[in-house]
Formats: structure tokens, C-alpha cells, sequence
């Protein structure tokens, strides 16, 4: 039997790098838009600046192309019937009222549990204040539960939410001090995610403006963050890793303004992997020549070596090591070159991860490797 032989760009160990523990940014930017730019501009060079003045490392006639998806209050407290404390953070809604979930500890989540989740006003015994779930079944591909909520009457879900849930800061933050509005982009309008498309957190209204006044167009797209985005890669061989799937929609206002930017020569930049990921999906899934109007689901998985149909730059925060995401944006730029650029960025002091600063990835970067 003929054993393949794997690259390097295949091995799972091949994207890990060490990160200063203090470079984990616990805390956004004062301002949105003040944060770091890791500006790479050729396939040899790469300059620092403020994120604020990213028209000036753009041209008229680009297209930035977002992800206005929002982030829901997904991560709920609460105890099981028998007083043992539990945490989940809700995954994907399968019908009303019923959700699929990571639950905390999971042994206590055994099929036929019944949980009270306590509102955002914290724990409480009264039974009138608390929100009943319970456990109907388990989820092999995510290690997750599905979770029936019970309906109270005259409210949504979505209202018992608000009341209930907490929008939920990734793991590695655990000493921030910022507002969950902050965890939000300006521009977040459907709500769906469980983590935010942290590319777009450093964009603010007046920058906005700038970009109009250049002439760089804007549009929007929505793909829903879910366990597909931040679930870790856990085989060596990274081919072999499976992506949960996740919603996305794309409009024909869209899927025109990109047809338009190409036929007149611009470029079309990806503001974060989620946008790269739902453009690049959205042809898999339809299996078109060109980008049209879709929703419904994708579990593309962008390693180096993918065939780049739709974006030509992207804008970027710096990744965990050994994630999906990493392996995506080596896919644009090349996978030593990343690894590379994230030693520079370390050595400038960057701040990581999703409160942090951000990169511009150019096409001129990255052309040779596409």
C-alpha cells in the first residue's frame, strides 16, 4: 500500500509559533480605529501604521467587502436541578426554542437533565426568574448537547435572551475591562454569531467616511461565526480535518458590486476570514463560474493550495496557532511568510488574538502565491 507523503504546508505542527503571553490583548484600542496595521505590501516588505489611515494603503476603485453579522448574548449561566452550577454557549439554533450547545462540565449534561439558567442579574432562587432547558440529545460532531428551552408566553426567544445571555468574550480573554458593545462592530446588524468577525471591530464611522471619499466602495455579506470558525484542528494531517458548517447569505446587490470591481479592474478585499470564507464557499456551494446570490450553509476549508476564485487582499487580526484561520490567510500570503510576518509582529510588540491589532494583506503580497 503507496503511503502519501505530506508537505509541510499539510502538517498541523507546521503552524504552531510561541506567543508572549502579555501580547494576548485583554482590552481593545481606546478607539476602535487606533489600533496597529501590519501593512504587507510585497512579497518581501511589509511596513507599521495606524489603522485609521488604511485609505492611504488602498486605491479608488477598491471594494471592501464586510460581514454584518451580529453577535448574540450565546454564553448563559445557570445550575442543574440538583444545584450543581453549569455554563453553555449556544451553537446554532436548530428550530424555536431549541438550540444546540458546548455545555460546562459536560458529564452533568446527560440526556433528560433539566437546567435553570439565572438572568443577567445573576443567580437567584426565585423560580419565577429562572430560565428552564432541557437536555433531549447529544451532538457527536461537537462534543455539544441540544438544548429545548421552555417557552414563556408572550415573549420571544430572543427576548428571554437579552434578558438571559451574555455576549461571549473568547476564552483567552479573562481580564478585560471592555464594554460588550465592544465586542461588536459598528456596522453588526443580523444577529447569529457566537464570536465576532473581529477584522471588523476596528472600523468606525469616520473611517467609513474616509474610504467614501477616496472613492473605495463598500458592501456587505453575512456569514453566522459558529464552532466551524473557532473549532481547534485536531489531526496532524490537516487535509483530513472536518469544518462544521455554517450559515451564510449573499446578495444579488453583492454578487454584482464584486462582478462590477473586476470588470473594471479593482480589487475586492476581504475584511476578515469569515468574508473570505463565505464568498469562497458561496461558488463551492453552487458550483457557478462566478459568485451569485446564495444562502444556506458552507464547511469550506481554506488550507495553502486552495484556488483563490473571489478575493484579492484581505484585512486580518493575528490568529491562534494551529487554527483554521491561520492556515486560511497562509493560503493568501503563503504559510513561512506568515509565520514570518507574525514573528515581526511580536518583535514590533503587536497585540494578538481578537482584541487586538490587525494586518493588511495586499495583493501585491501575495499574487506570487496564488
Amino acid at each position: 500500500m503507496m503511503t502519501m507523503t505530506m508537505t509541510p504546508d499539510q502538517l498541523l505542527s507546521s503552524y504552531d509559533y510561541h506567543l508572549p503571553p502579555e501580547l494576548i490583548a485583554q482590552n481593545p484600542a481606546e478607539t476602535r480605529d487606533s489600533s496597529r496595521l501590519l501593512v504587507v505590501d510585497s512579497p518581501n516588505s511589509h511596513n507599521v501604521a495606524i489603522f485609521r489611515d488604511l485609505p492611504t494603503w488602498l486605491e479608488s476603485g477598491d471594494l471592501l467587502v464586510f460581514n454584518d453579522t451580529r453577535v448574540i448574548p450565546a454564553r448563559l449561566f445557570g445550575r442543574k436541578t440538583t444545584g450543581a452550577p453549569v455554563e453553555i454557549l449556544l451553537l446554532e439554533e436548530q428550530d424555536d426554542h431549541l438550540w444546540l450547545s458546548l455545555v460546562k462540565p459536560g458529564k452533568r449534561f446527560k440526556v433528560g437533565s433539566e437546567v435553570l439558567f439565572y438572568p443577567k442579574t445573576g443567580p437567584t432562587e426565585d423560580k419565577e426568574k429562572l430560565w428552564l432547558a432541557k437536555v433531549i440529545d447529544r451532538d457527536l460532531n461537537t462534543a455539544g448537547r441540544l438544548l429545548q428551552f421552555q417557552r414563556h408566553p408572550g415573549r420571544s426567544f430572543w427576548d428571554m435572551l437579552e434578558e438571559y445571555g451574555h455576549i461571549p468574550f473568547p476564552p483567552y480573554v479573562t481580564e478585560s475591562e471592555a464594554e460588550e458593545d465592544r465586542y461588536q462592530t459598528v456596522y453588526a446588524d443580523k444577529q447569529g454569531s457566537v464570536a465576532a468577525p473581529t477584522a471588523g471591530l476596528h472600523f468606525t464611522p469616520e473611517l467609513f467616511h474616509k474610504l467614501a471619499q477616496k472613492g473605495i466602495d463598500t458592501t456587505y455579506i453575512t456569514l453566522h461565526v459558529g464552532v466551524g470558525t473557532f473549532r481547534p484542528v485536531e489531526v496532524e494531517n490537516i487535509t483530513e480535518h472536518l469544518m462544521h458548517q455554517e450559515f451564510l447569505q449573499i446578495s444579488a446587490e453583492t454578487a454584482e458590486k464584486i462582478a462590477q470591481t473586476k470588470a473594471r479592474g479593482g480589487r475586492v478585499i476581504a475584511v476578515g476570514t469569515t468574508v473570505a470564507r463565505a464568498l469562497e464557499g458561496a461558488i463551492k456551494e453552487t458550483k457557478s463560474e462566478k459568485l451569485t446570490a446564495f444562502q444556506g450553509k458552507t464547511n469550506l476549508f481554506v488550507y495553502p493550495g486552495y484556488q483563490w476564485r473571489v478575493i484579492d487582499g484581505m484585512i486580518t487580526n493575528f490568529h491562534l496557532p494551529k487554527s483554521s484561520l491561520m492556515m486560511l490567510v497562509s493560503a493568501l500570503v503563503g504559510r513561512e511568510r506568515l509565520l514570518a510576518l507574525y514573528q515581526a509582529a511580536i518583535q514590533e510588540r503587536f497585540r494578538f488574538y481578537s482584541f487586538g491589532d490587525a494586518m493588511l494583506i495586499l495583493p501585491s503580497a501575495c499574487s506570487s502565491n496564488r
